[in-house]
């Protein structure tokens, strides 16, 4: 769901449903925080579960972006925001434009069986902006439907908070909470061999990612 770093200015910073026509470049180590949103924006691992670990990311040339030596990364705005939406799904495609984000940050972590799990934080420039992205999240989420190279199940949503299972054809399958509130929008994936059972856990991290959503 989410990848690279560094920050390259992009020729249609407008529109988070198109992608960048100048992708991030790894050249450098990215910062650990983005403009305003810092590591204690993130939660920490003990509120996502006993036994999960923050995780410093090494990146490398496959993973597209320099690791900077912890666990927090700041990304390029336009191409996490469009990273972060579905992508190769059977399902009708949605379409309209989403606002960009002023600063993106994501958090690496390795759950108690030391499976990947990604944090990302969205700052928009307003509460309005904000919620009109994380709508057209949850229609893109909704409309993805099975058998394409993505499958989507939705688990459960409510007005400012969901979750959903993303699978990838021939690949891992994710549990995918999404959460707005006020000007950012948090999404947090995590790998899971039992996806469809962490419902109930799915619930108990929402109130964790609201706490550094400011």
């Amino acid at each position: 769901m989410l990848v690279p770093p560094t920050t390259l200015p992009t020729s249609n910073p407008t529109d988070a449903a198109v992608p960048p026509v100048l992708p991030e470049q790894a050249t450098a180590p990215p910062p650990a925080n983005a403009g305003p949103l810092t590591a204690s924006n993130l939660p920490t691992p003990d509120k996502l579960g006993p036994g999960w670990k923050t995780y410093a990311d090494p990146g490398g040339a496959e993973a597209g972006f320099i690791g900077n030596n912890t666990w927090t990364r700041r990304r390029d705005p336009h191409q996490a925001s469009y990273e972060a939406l579905p992508s190769g799904c059977a399902g009708q495609p949605v379409n309209g434009s989403l606002p960009v984000p002023a600063y993106a940050l994501t958090g690496s972590y390795r759950t108690a069986e030391a499976l990947p799990a990604t944090a990302l934080l969205l700052r928009f420039s307003n509460s309005d902006r904000a919620a009109a992205y994380y709508a057209g999240y949850q229609a893109r989420m909704k409309a993805c439907g099975s058998g394409g190279d993505l499958s989507v199940k939705q688990l459960w949503a409510e007005t400012a908070a969901a979750t959903a299972v993303r699978t990838y054809a021939g690949a891992e399958s994710y549990v995918d909470v999404s959460v707005v509130k006020g000007a950012t929008v948090a999404l947090l994936a995590t790998t899971s061999s039992k996806p469809a059972q962490q419902a109930d856990w799915a619930r108990t991290v929402v109130p964790a990612l609201e706490a550094g959503m400011g």
